[in-house]
């Protein structure tokens, strides 16, 4: 703890800076400045997947492959290490190369958001300093849940507010409740949104009331809130949102950024008819089909899918039939 310390302090300074500076945006966004925040999260950010090789170790090739075509769409920023690269299947090592493989492939000024939530607190805020040493602007944290029955309300309160004590980085808040089978809950959010460091959440659990209640408690606060997930995005704009971490953003990102566009500059009859024809794709590389489904819609779109780490499976040729027919139903293929 005393390491992790020393080497928190010793990146402050250079880090207080970017978040004053509020980084650029990526290559050809359009998403405006922030008004209030120190650092604007508005837009959409992909949660990249991991490219594996068929003898199963992180291909970093493909991974910059996937960087060049993905730098023609104007994301606010992208996510490494959440639910969608496989973040339980790597090693602490590769979670650092992975870090560092995309940050060198970005411009400086892209935001850069890196999973490192761990069950310890510990845990977290050693990973948390490491990301920043290799090149994360933002922290991403999910809850800790191997002992969820314990993770009460001020359990999560004070393993959050430890970590962003002591992180160079600013932190969001990451509740997947379908991965964890932990809600972070909504007193938790509210009580954490008033740490400094703390200036947003992702929120994957679905619930709309939730998400419109947590932007209203926390307009007063330097805290922002991200639909997890393309099937309800709209819905959450509609109530203050401020952008998507979405896995459909790796197959039909420019759609998700029409989707933000539309709802941002007030034309909701066509943002209504994009988001239903993007409610079942959506559904079936996450709930339906997961990873395994997300990976190979992929290959469709013109990126590099390829296998899962073991033990995640891939897809039956039947599931393959099906997840393609939801594309093509909805006019993407």
């Amino acid at each position: 703890m005393a390491l992790s310390t020393r080497l928190a302090s010793s990146l402050l300074p250079a880090l207080a800076a970017l978040r004053r500076a509020a980084p650029g945006q990526c290559r050809g966004l359009s998403t405006p400045p922030g008004l209030g925040h120190t650092l604007d999260l508005r837009g959409i950010f992909p949660p990249l997947s991991t490219p594996f090789s068929h003898t199963q170790e992180v291909d970093y090739a493909q991974l910059e492959g996937n960087l060049r075509r993905y730098a023609s769409i104007p994301f606010r920023g992208l996510v490494v290490l959440g639910s969608n690269g496989e973040y339980p299947y790597l090693s602490p090592r590769e979670r650092l190369e992975v870090v560092g493989c995309v940050r060198r492939a970005l411009p400086r000024d892209c935001l850069l958001l890196a999973g490192s939530g761990c069950e310890s607190t510990q845990a977290t805020i050693e990973l948390t300093v490491s990301m920043a040493e290799a090149g994360a602007n933002v922290a991403l944290v999910v809850t800790p849940c191997y002992y969820r029955g314990s993770m009460t309300s001020a359990a999560l309160v004070q393993h959050y507010s430890e970590v962003a004590d002591a992180s160079p980085l600013p932190i969001v808040l990451y509740s997947v409740p379908a991965n964890t089978g932990l809600d972070l809950p909504l007193e938790a959010v509210l009580t954490l949104a008033q740490h400094p460091n703390i200036i947003g959440i992702k929120d994957s659990g679905g619930d709309i009331t939730r998400i419109g209640l947590m932007v209203h408690k926390t307009q007063q606060e330097d805290f922002q809130v991200l639909a997890g997930s393309a099937g309800f995005l709209l819905a959450s704009y509609a109530l203050g949102a401020s952008g998507g971490i979405c896995a459909l953003a790796n197959v039909l990102g420019a759609p998700l950024c029409q989707l933000d566009r539309l709802c941002r500059d007030g034309r909701w009859q066509e943002a209504r008819s994009l988001q239903h024809r993007l409610i079942e794709p959506n559904a079936a590389v996450t709930r339906r089909f997961g990873i395994p489904g997300l990976k190979k819609a992929m290959e469709w779109f013109g990126y590099y899918g390829g296998p899962c780490r073991a033990p995640l499976a891939p897809l039956s040729p039947l599931q393959v039939e099906e997840l393609r027919g939801t594309f093509s139903a909805n006019g993407w293929l």
